[in-house]
C-alpha cells in the first residue's frame, strides 16, 4: 500500500484529495496548520490508514516525510487576492515553503513529488487552447510564485525523485472545507441568497474550470502514472473553458427558481486564458466528469439540508485578512508588554 503525505491537506483541493486517496486505498499523511479549523478532516480519526499533524511547511524536516512514498504539495496561500495581502507572506509559504518542502521529501527518500499549480501562470492572453509549452505571463504575486516554485522545485528532479506540476484551472464544487470566493461557488451563493448573479467586465473572460473531485482524481492519476509519463511534466488540469459570462447562464438553470443576471462593465481583473488539457488526456487517458451543473446542484443542495452554510473561512481572503490583522495586534501587545 503506497503511503502518500499532503501538505495543504486541510485546504479547499486538499481535504477532497484526502478523502479520495484514502477510498482508492492509499495511507495518507495530512500536514497542515490547519487555518481554517482543526475538526475538516475529523471524520477520518478512526481510519486506521490515516494520519494528521499539525505544522507549519516551512518548518517540516526529512523526517516527516519518512517512509512516504510520494509527495502532494498543496499548502499554499491559495488565490490571487490573498498573495497580493502580504507579498513577502505570499513569497515566504507559496515559493520558499514549497522549495522547503520538495527538499524534505528528496532527502527523506520519497520517490515522487507534485506540486499544484495554477493555470493563472498564463495570465492575460488572446490564444485560445494554449497547452503547457505556451509562453507564461503571470499578472499577481500568487500566479508569480507559482511559476517560481515550478521553476525552483524542478530543478530538485533526479532519477531517484520524480517530479511533475498539476496546473489547476479554477476549480469549483462541494469541500469540507469550503470557499465562496471561487466563481461558480459564488453565483451559486449569490443566486441561492439574493436571486441574483452578479457579472462584472460584462462577463466575455475566458476561465478553465474544473470540479474539485476532478482535481483530486487527476492528482491520483499522476501519483498511480508510470514514471516515465510524469517525470518532468507539467499538466494543465480542467473540464472545459468558459466565458465568464456563459458560467452564469449555466448556473442559472441549474437551480430550481428563478435567478437575475445582472451585468456591469468594468472589472479591474485582466486575467483572461482558454486552455488545452489534452496533455494529461493523451498521456495519462483522464477525463474529467464533474460538469457545472453537476458541482452548482451538490452546493445548492448541501445548503437546503443545512449541511452548508456561508462562514467568514469561506472567504479566503477575508479570513486570511483576519488572522494576518490578529497576529499583528498579538505582536503590538508582546512589544508594549517589553517596553512596558
Amino acid at each position: 500500500m503506497k503511503h502518500v503525505a499532503i501538505t495543504g491537506a486541510g485546504g479547499y483541493i486538499g481535504c477532497v484529495l484526502v478523502d479520495e486517496m484514502l477510498t482508492a486505498g492509499y495511507r495518507v499523511t495530512a500536514l497542515d496548520r490547519f487555518f481554517f479549523g482543526e475538526d475538516l478532516l475529523e471524520k477520518f480519526r478512526s481510519n486506521p490508514n490515516f494520519k494528521k499533524k499539525k505544522v507549519d511547511i516551512r518548518d517540516l524536516s526529512p523526517k516527516d516525510f519518512e517512509g512516504a512514498d510520494v509527495v502532494c504539495d498543496l499548502a499554499a496561500l491559495s488565490n490571487d487576492p490573498s498573495g497580493d495581502l502580504d507579498p513577502h507572506l505570499t513569497e515566504s509559504i507559496n515559493l520558499k515553503g514549497r522549495v522547503h518542502v520538495a527538499r524534505c521529501a528528496r532527502d527523506a527518500g520519497v520517490q515522487k513529488y507534485i506540486l499544484s499549480s495554477s493555470c493563472s501562470v498564463y495570465g492575460q492572453a488572446d490564444d485560445e487552447n494554449m497547452d503547457e509549452t505556451h509562453a507564461v505571463g503571470p499578472l499577481t504575486t500568487y500566479s508569480r510564485m507559482s511559476l517560481q516554485a515550478e521553476q525552483q522545485t524542478r530543478q530538485l528532479m533526479s532519477k531517484e525523485f520524480a517530479w511533475s506540476a498539476v496546473r489547476n484551472g479554477t476549480v469549483f464544487g462541494l469541500s469540507s472545507r469550503m470557499r465562496f470566493d471561487l466563481v461558480v461557488n459564488l453565483m451559486t451563493l449569490n443566486a441561492v441568497q439574493k436571486g441574483k448573479i452578479f457579472i462584472l467586465g460584462g462577463g466575455r473572460q475566458w476561465r478553465p474550470l474544473i470540479h474539485v473531485r476532478d482535481v483530486a482524481r487527476a492528482f491520483i492519476r499522476i501519483v498511480e502514472a508510470p514514471r516515465e509519463l510524469i517525470d518532468g511534466e507539467v499538466f494543465n488540469v480542467g473540464f472545459g473553458n468558459y466565458r465568464v459570462l456563459s458560467v452564469a447562464y449555466i448556473v442559472r438553470e441549474a437551480l430550481p427558481f428563478p435567478v437575475e443576471i445582472e451585468i456591469a462593465p468594468d472589472d479591474p481583473d485582466k486575467r483572461n486564458y482558454h486552455v488545452s488539457f489534452e496533455k494529461l488526456r493523451a498521456k495519462l487517458g483522464f477525463v474529467p466528469t464533474v460538469t457545472i451543473a453537476d458541482g452548482v446542484r451538490e452546493i445548492y443542495q448541501a445548503m437546503k439540508d443545512g449541511r452548508l452554510s456561508q462562514g467568514p473561512e469561506s472567504s479566503t481572503v477575508g479570513w486570511y485578512r483576519t488572522i494576518v490583522q490578529a497576529q499583528q495586534l498579538v505582536d503590538r501587545v508582546k512589544l508594549n508588554g517589553r517596553l512596558l
